[in-house]
């Protein structure tokens, strides 16, 4: 796996994979991250990728970290 691209973020840090024939978006917040898998199929290239990592998607991306970290702070 390897990085080919990222997304500037003033809180997060957006990385953009490809391995397998699969594209996987990695959302890192803090001690957290999220991946979000895209097939080939469905996205053919990066650019076309980076359409869909609109910036509704990241927004809701933030509040589901916020919840997170709420959820282990009560751990």
């Amino acid at each position: 796996m390897r990085i080919i691209d990222s997304i500037p973020h003033e809180s997060m840090t957006i990385s953009i994979f490809h391995m397998n024939d699969k594209y996987m978006v990695k959302f890192e917040a803090g001690p957290m991250e999220q991946i979000f898998k895209f097939s080939s199929e469905e996205v053919q290239n990066v650019a076309t990728l980076k359409t869909k990592i609109t910036s509704d998607f990241i927004e809701t991306t933030r509040k589901r970290f916020n919840d997170m970290f709420m959820q282990m702070r009560e751990i």
